[in-house]
């Protein structure tokens, strides 16, 4: 097996392909597109889900196209949806970067997930319950694995540096992102795919988030449902997708002529110990998180000109991010453009973090921050200039992408302008 020493000085890491499935678009920059524009993906679930199970919410942003209809149906029968998903934007993302000549053994992927392969574990269970063992599919297993979808783009890609799978709920996407940064700067890699992947839009996940009334009951006009720091917001929207990026050294990115979209500066995380689901409410554990990521970067508050917020429409987790923000960057987050982006997308779960990513480096190439749809009344709280009505034009500098999950999880992502 072929190594490299480990650099006396970590390499700079780059972004040099995107890749995506999102409610708003089949491609990462369709996607990007769809955001400026302010398009929702917030639609009525066509199935009879919400009579048949009793919901008390029947709206979700789903994929605005199935994975099933760019892979073959031979691969596709062997993954269960959020498998898919990731393998169509792995395969997207490195077309995108070029399609680069790397050694395998140089080559690694991280593909998070928050939840897994729900729809198989299910489906399976039903098949066992109704027609017994004989009709459970024999690869059940690998396909109800949290690490399904990232040995599963390990396998498409011929990645053998390593196939990882962070789990951190919602900070899944965010923390993948991290945990390659990590790799190429250690030497591990030369060139990393990383981001996240869920399809959990499920009638048990919709029946067991509603009993926690974290969902938006907005069902009388689904694409409004989503108003993150609005003083009308009542709880997120769930979503699928998939997000994944090439990360790669700036050496090997300059040595093969590479497109370079923003570099990965640096990255921060922490923990709440708080509880389980709620975050804790002054913001500590995400602050520290945003503090460590611009630390690791070698930058200060006043370099960051945009954030992509976490700001999932919810009473209390939309100010606790604000309150984080402010404790992180005091006086300098008065000329920061933020973007609250699930507005659209809806909450991805482990795929939110790597969307939006997706979504801060190409704000940051192509010096536009998007919109926050919904907005029509400004909670008090949230003293933040939060972008609306239209992208607003950013200059060069850092973005920062937060992302924080259930169990306390928190991921600070810190990007340049190439």
């Amino acid at each position: 097996m072929s190594s490299a020493p480990h650099p006396a000085s970590p390499p700079r890491v780059v972004v040099t392909g995107v890749g995506a499935m999102t409610p708003v678009g089949a491609t990462a920059h369709e996607s990007f597109e769809a955001v400026l524009a302010g398009r929702s993906g917030v639609v009525t679930i066509e199935e009879d889900w919400k009579e048949t199970y009793g919901l008390s919410v029947g709206f979700a942003a789903r994929t605005t196209a199935p994975p099933t209809d760019v892979l073959p149906r031979h691969e596709a029968k062997r993954l269960d949806p959020s498998g898919q998903l990731a393998v169509v934007a792995a395969r997207a993302a490195m077309a995108d970067a070029g399609a680069p000549e790397v050694d395998p053994e140089r080559l690694a992927v991280v593909c998070a997930t928050g939840i897994g392969g729900l729809w198989t574990t299910l489906d399976a269970w039903d098949v066992l319950r109704t027609r017994g063992a004989r009709r459970v599919l024999p690869m059940t297993v690998p396909m109800l694995m949290p690490n399904s979808a990232a040995g599963a783009v390990s396998l498409a890609l011929g990645a053998r540096a390593g196939a990882h799978s962070t789990v951190s709920a919602c900070a899944s996407g965010a923390e993948a992102v991290a945990y390659a940064w990590s790799m190429i700067r250690a030497g591990r890699a030369d060139v990393v795919v990383a981001g996240g992947t869920e399809a959990c839009v499920h009638p048990l996940t919709l029946a067991s988030f509603g009993a926690m009334r974290a969902l938006s009951t907005r069902g009388d006009d689904p694409a409004a449902a989503s108003r993150p720091w609005d003083t009308g917001r009542d709880g997120f929207v769930m979503g699928d997708g998939a997000g994944l990026m090439v990360l790669e050294s700036a050496e090997h990115a300059a040595a093969r002529g590479a497109r370079v979209y923003a570099e990965v500066a640096g990255a921060g995380l922490s923990a709440d110990a708080y509880d389980i689901a709620a975050p804790e409410p002054t913001g500590a554990g995400a602050s520290r998180a945003v503090r460590e990521a611009l630390t690791t970067g070698g930058l200060s508050p006043a370099d960051v000109v945009h954030v992509n917020a976490h700001a999932t429409s919810t009473p209390v987790g939309d100010v606790a991010e604000v309150k984080a923000l402010r404790a992180a960057l005091g006086d300098d987050l008065e000329h920061v453009a933020v973007s609250g982006t699930k507005s659209m997308t809806g909450h991805l779960l482990g795929a939110a973090g790597a969307v939006e990513s997706i979504f801060t480096v190409l704000a940051l190439d192509r010096r536009l921050a998007p919109p926050t749809i919904n907005l029509d009344d400004l909670d008090p709280e949230v003293d933040l200039d939060v972008v609306h009505g239209a992208p607003r034009e950013l200059p060069d500098g850092a973005a920062l992408n937060n992302s924080f999950g259930f169990g306390g999880h928190n991921v600070a992502l810190a990007f340049v302008s190439a």
